[in-house]
């Protein structure tokens, strides 16, 4: 059996990996977007390096779009197998896709707008509506710890990953020539004692591990710690300075932690009276989904919960989905907190308000994930005194603050706790996927420091063998 990895090697984003076994068959681990790779990221989405057509079973760990994003460009061009994933992904991949065809054909109109006044070919999006509706009846749910055979030789067992609601490790148990191979996929890994989500869970041991190592290098403050910057930024920033504080959030897992930490604030009196927009209609969707799903809940949440039942809503919290009244937010003059996605600023609204409030000292734009150097998130958090939006060059005076604390993924620590329920003697062997390649040298010498073996770092398109 061979495994071949498409995406997210040496890079973040872009989660594809295909097994091989002997028997012809073809499975797809993931299928995402790239992000945050400039001018080269349309290319890489628009184009498959493998045929489509020849992927027998697509196994989706979960909902984000650097996992998820271009399924509907996958059964575009020929893919008809099924998409097995947890009941919650299958949930939120309907409203993430059809949101991220909406982004595109709205980037595309406004892009398309400046092409025109310089005689240059339009630009199509990546896959449309019809595209997104055609890929739904293929999904297949699977709920946590229940076996399902995918087909004779495959066997399939998901896990919660405490990621974000519905995310999962996925077990695979592939029998070739009467040998049963055990395969660990990931996905990405989440917190321990995080604010909403149960901790990740043990996995059955594995033969071969594919795991992600994003935060490889670096260690995330406590809770208390972290609460106590919010605060911070948000009355130096509304209270102080007056003016917006403007943070990038991934539309599900990362806003809905902001808005249950500032939902404590205001439920211990501490937030300003100001306005907190949420613009994002996806953001809305995925925190309907989330109240749906308290059995992914944690204690903590649970016990808030008696005392609050809703957790991501309080009186001054507007949740914005109209464009028109997205726009609108551009033209106040009032202190206020806009959270919209991307996480990475790297598409839809949240562009708007970048490029509205990062001329003016008085304002914040505040980074609580990860993101792309290449991205506009990327190059913020990078320092950068100038950027680039929408084609238009603009000076960076708006307060750039970062506060990693907030990431959805474990650091390293929690990611070498996660694998710790292993026995190391059985693993033959260790990939190390979705990190940049420094921070992946790194984090594959703190696991080989913890007793690890036998760990490779591979390249785009690089095709080992699981012997």
């Amino acid at each position: 059996m061979k495994i071949q990895f498409c995406g997210a090697a040496r890079t973040v984003t872009g989660s594809k990996h295909i097994l091989m076994p002997d028997d012809g068959k073809r499975i797809l681990l993931d299928c995402g977007f790239f992000q945050g790779r400039g001018a080269e990221t349309d290319g890489l989405n628009r184009e498959f390096n493998f045929d489509p057509a020849k992927i027998d079973y697509l196994i989706l760990s979960h909902a984000h779009i650097d996992h998820s994003g271009n399924i509907p460009n996958l059964v575009k061009n020929g893919f008809r197998g099924p998409i097995i994933c947890t009941p919650a992904t299958a949930e939120l991949c309907k409203v993430m896709l059809t949101d991220s065809a909406h982004i595109q054909e709205s980037d595309v109109r406004f892009i398309n707008k400046r092409r025109m006044k310089k005689h240059e070919e339009p630009l199509k999006p990546i896959y449309s509506i019809k595209d997104v509706e055609a890929c739904l009846p293929l999904f297949v749910t699977v709920p946590y710890n229940k076996e399902y055979m995918v087909y004779e030789n495959l066997k399939v067992m998901f896990t919660d990953s405490g990621h974000i609601l519905g995310s999962a490790g996925v077990n695979l148990q592939l029998t070739e020539n009467g040998e049963v191979k055990k395969i660990f996929f990931s996905g990405d890994i989440g917190r321990y004692d995080g604010s909403i989500l149960k901790d990740p869970q043990p996995f059955p041991q594995a033969d071969y591990i594919i795991t992600e190592s994003t935060y490889g290098d670096r260690l995330h403050s406590d809770k208390t710690y972290t609460e106590q910057q919010l605060f911070d930024v948000v009355y130096n920033t509304c209270i102080v300075k007056k003016g917006k504080l403007v943070i990038p959030a991934f539309s599900l897992g990362r806003t809905q932690e902001l808005v249950y930490a500032l939902d404590q604030m205001e439920h211990k009196k501490m937030l300003p009276r100001i306005n907190v927009y949420v613009d994002s209609p996806l953001s809305v969707n995925a925190t309907n989904i989330m109240r749906n799903h308290p059995e992914c809940f944690n204690e903590d949440i649970i016990d808030y919960m008696k005392v609050d039942a809703n957790p991501f809503g309080f009186d001054n919290l507007i949740y914005v989905q109209d464009v028109v009244e997205s726009k609108s937010l551009n033209e106040l003059t009032d202190p206020c907190i806009i959270i919209s996605a991307s996480g990475m600023a790297d598409a839809g609204r949240i562009k708007h308000h970048i490029a509205n409030c990062i001329e003016d000292a008085k304002n914040t734009i505040l980074m609580v994930g990860y993101a792309e150097p290449n991205s506009l998130g990327g190059k913020l958090r990078a320092g950068n005194k100038t950027v680039k939006i929408f084609g238009m060059e603009h000076q960076v005076n708006a307060e750039v603050i970062i506060i990693d604390s907030y990431s959805a993924h474990g650091d390293y620590k929690e990611m070498i706790n996660y694998l710790s329920c292993q026995d190391k003697k059985k693993i033959k062997q260790i990939f190390l996927v979705h990190g940049e390649y420094e921070v992946q040298l790194n984090y594959k010498e703190k696991l080989l420091n913890a007793g690890f073996k036998y760990i490779s770092i591979p390249v785009q398109d690089e095709i080992a063998e699981l012997i």
